[in-house]
């Protein structure tokens, strides 16, 4: 038992119905920027210019509004992308956050940021990011359609199995993995408190975990090809779990998750969602200089290039 493990500091309100209030409580007579979906919530700016994976340009003209409207504190109403949005005006401002999820990204609970431009996807660790209060209520994903759900959900359990093997893994991120693991599994696709529940534990445990090797793979691809985030978590994950199944500990098998998939309908194939065959070598050039030197596996070219084709193509 010989490892450091790293905790971060964040207020977490599970609000269920009462969104709005929890958030008022935040933020008090501040001056908001609000973010993404509508609140009703005072602010003296909102902005809606979203885009996935936050181009620099997007990222930009925020902070730029922010500054100008003296903006003292940032509420983020909505999926990763508008969590993400916020953290990267906090990453150069300063201002504190105040994440509300609406879907299971589980942004909201860590300190990574990211920032795409020239199709490269850059990502980083800051403290500045790091939401100071997230506030769950379920009510707020009743318009999620199921499809997005499960996509989302799989995301969130993505984070927890990502978790086992990441450069920081360690017995206490294994522990909340594993409870992540158990909760979403059983609460996929319908029961959205208990989702929102797994997503937090799955979010902390990849916080202090760090990147493995699904996460460094699904960067890429999202940020060079512009692939749908959640859905391309969804579909590389199995074929992750295939390659590295003696890193999870025995806390979640492929049997186990191809079943799940089975019963939710999960995403199935990377070209479903605008991935070329032809690009895959690209890909392979990319990932391979930010694969963990920890994974349980050693990754090669040859084998990451059958991994992205085994998930362009759906193959099971």
């Amino acid at each position: 038992m010989r490892f450091v493990h790293e905790t971060l500091c964040q207020r977490v309100v599970f609000a269920p119905g009462s969104a709005a209030e929890a958030v008022h409580d935040e933020v008090g007579s501040s001056r908001v920027m609000l973010i993404g979906t509508r609140l009703d919530v005072p602010a003296v700016l909102r902005w809606d210019e979203v885009v996935m994976h936050v181009p620099v340009a997007v990222a930009e003209r925020a902070r730029a509004a922010a500054a100008a409207r003296q903006v003292e504190v940032i509420v983020s109403v909505g999926g990763g992308s508008a969590t993400g949005l916020a953290k990267a005006v906090a990453l150069t401002t300063g201002l504190p956050v105040v994440a509300v999820p609406t879907t299971y990204a589980g942004s909201e609970a860590t300190n990574v940021w990211g920032l795409t431009a020239n199709g490269r996807k850059t990502t980083g660790t800051d403290p500045r990011v790091l939401p100071r209060t997230v506030v769950y209520d379920a009510t707020l994903t009743a318009t999620l359609p199921t499809e997005l759900a499960v996509a989302s959900g799989l995301n969130a359990l993505a984070h927890c199995v990502d978790s086992l093997w990441a450069p920081r893994a360690d017995p206490i991120n294994a522990a909340l993995a594993g409870e992540g693991i158990r909760a979403l599994m059983a609460a996929l696709p319908d029961d959205r408190e208990q989702m929102f529940y797994g997503t937090y534990l799955a979010a902390v445990a990849f916080a202090s975990a760090g990147s493995g090797l699904h996460h460094k793979i699904c960067h890429v691809l999202g940020g060079m090809f512009g692939l749908p985030h959640a859905q391309t978590h969804a579909v590389v994950l199995p074929h992750v779990l295939a390659l590295n199944a003696p890193g999870a500990g025995g806390r979640i098998t492929l049997d186990e998750l191809q079943d799940l998939r089975r019963r939710v309908d999960a995403p199935r194939a990377l070209r479903d969602y605008g991935f070329e065959e032809d690009q895959i070598p690209a890909a392979v050039e990319a990932i391979l200089p930010v694969v963990p030197d920890n994974n349980p596996v050693p990754v090669n070219a040859g084998n990451l290039k059958q991994l992205l084709h085994d998930a362009w193509e759906g193959t099971r």
